[in-house]
């Protein structure tokens, strides 16, 4: 038995997202800064027979994510598959001439550190496994940076050079890194980027295990709006 690992547990991608891997049967470890979503999340999934579990961990915080991730690996098993989406906080998203060099220290912590403190943890469990999925989520600044929100987009750049070097560095090992760009917000209400068809998309990645970047829907053209 091995752990699907969610580091940004909420109620919409992450909590689908859950219960498409525990439903392909791996125990399910919730990331996240509140102890009570957790606990309605594991409580939700416990309905449809989903071994969750909730651990403490702020993204901004290296050895809460670290302690968090290495005692998901103790209690429910090695962490095969992580999964980093966590949402920034707004205050990430200045304009870009309203940004100044303080201003990017904490996206870039977020956004750069953070996912290096987790792949760090669990990395060696999927080295041991001799398999392991590292699943990266991201907005459309990942790839078309916006100047309304230059925090993000500077942060998501780093996130997505980390996550391609690593897609070529442990591909040789059987660990798979791939990137979900969603360009637009997500909707229950969208075909395509409804947190249940990302979560069916992402479980897709995990097992058909080719290329780095894929998109939940195609990206808009800036000049007009059109695909």
């Amino acid at each position: 038995m091995t752990t699907f690992a969610l580091v940004g547990a909420g109620p919409g991608l992450g909590l689908a997202a859950a219960r498409r891997f525990g439903q392909a049967g791996h125990r399910v470890a919730l990331l996240s800064r509140s102890a009570q979503h957790q606990d309605n999340l594991a409580a939700e999934l416990a309905r449809e027979n989903i071994h969750a579990r909730g651990f403490t961990a702020d993204v901004l915080d290296p050895a809460s994510l670290t302690a968090a991730l290495q005692e998901a690996a103790e209690t429910l098993g090695t962490v095969e598959i992580l999964q980093f989406s966590p949402v920034p906080r707004g205050d990430f998203m200045k304009p870009v001439l309203d940004t100044t060099a303080a201003d990017l220290d904490d996206p870039l912590a977020f956004s750069v550190k953070g996912p290096l403190t987790c792949v760090n943890a669990v990395l060696p469990g999927m080295r041991e496994l001799g398999r392991g999925t590292l699943l990266f989520v991201n907005g459309s600044s990942a790839v078309r940076p916006n100047p309304n929100v230059a925090g993000t987009s500077i942060a998501f750049a780093a996130e997505s050079a980390y996550a391609q070097m690593l897609h070529a560095a442990l591909a040789d090992e059987n660990i798979h890194v791939t990137q979900l760009i969603v360009p637009g917000a997500i909707s229950p209400d969208s075909e395509r980027s409804s947190p249940q068809a990302l979560a069916e998309r992402l479980y897709a990645l995990h097992t058909g295990r080719k290329g780095f970047r894929h998109y939940s829907e195609p990206m808009p053209d800036p000049q007009d709006g059109t695909p």
